[in-house]
């Protein structure tokens, strides 16, 4: 008895271990949107949500954030949240200030081995007016770095190298520069990142309250649920429409348009203001 209570155990045990292994790991490369107080990596990384709130926001608890509740919801674990808040992309900050120790660039290397990453970003480059610059997808200088485009086109090129196993999608946050919003998404399309333009979340003092938080979950579900559901890789592109518009680039040849492969939609889930 005592023999079969113990194969029993270990049985178990067995089980446990390998459920926890299978649990798919997901890294954040992130701003303040993505921090919360002793849940970011290193721990010297500046943070904006509190267990006691320092700011105008209702988010009072880790749960309450949209990163943990996607990890929930899937069944997933939290590998690295490398989210430091103020950060921007590129190695230019407030008032013009050198944010090379903080930037996105500094840290897209520490994220561990994830099956997942998600880069939430653009928000401080977009509120900072770091300078924009040119679409530059190689041979950059250091100088480059201090400007948006080629900075995000370097962070892209690096990440998708260095994270060879992981999937990576880009989150744009609503109401930023327009020329903030076409940079990423030009980008995003060159290296084939999947791109969620985030729409109509509730903030606070510009940040995510607890109902914005469950948007930024719900319209990421529905987005990886859609592209799931019809075997389509997802981007996002400019029109001459008025309206907002999505584009599928999809996986069979009558999928496709004569004019530039591209399968066009209207889906509200997947709307980029044009």
């Amino acid at each position: 008895m005592k023999r079969t209570s113990t194969l029993l155990l270990l049985v178990l045990l067995y089980s446990a271990v390998c459920s926890a292994q299978e649990r798919k790991l997901v890294s954040i490369l992130g701003d303040s949107y993505s921090t919360f107080q002793g849940y970011v990596q290193p721990d010297t990384n500046y943070v904006w949500y509190y267990n006691t709130p320092q700011h105008k926001t209702d988010v009072t608890t880790v749960t309450q954030t949209w990163w943990y509740k996607f990890i929930q919801d899937n069944n997933y674990q939290l590998s690295v949240n490398n989210s430091f808040s103020g950060a921007t992309i590129c190695n230019t900050g407030y008032r013009k200030a050198d944010y090379s120790d903080r930037s996105f660039l500094t840290r897209m290397n520490q994220l561990g081995q994830p099956n997942i990453i998600f880069i939430f970003g653009a928000t401080n480059d977009s509120w900072a007016g770091a300078p924009i610059g040119d679409y530059k997808y190689s041979d950059w200088t250091k100088e480059d770095l201090y400007q948006f485009r080629p900075a995000m086109a370097n962070l892209l090129d690096s990440m998708t190298n260095h994270y060879r196993s992981s999937q990576i999608y880009f989150l744009l946050n609503d109401s930023l520069k327009e020329s903030i919003n076409e940079s990423v998404l030009t980008i995003c399309k060159h290296y084939r990142i999947d791109c969620i333009s985030l729409h109509n979340i509730e903030k606070k003092g510009g940040h995510p309250s607890i109902k914005g938080m469950e948007q930024i979950n719900d319209q990421i579900k529905e987005f990886l649920k859609l592209k799931g559901s019809n075997n389509f890789r997802i981007d996002y592109r400019k029109s001459n429409k008025t309206d907002a518009v999505g584009y599928l680039i999809g996986e069979r040849k009558e999928d496709y348009d004569a004019t530039d492969n591209t399968l066009f939609i209207l889906n509200p889930l997947l709307l980029h203001n044009c």
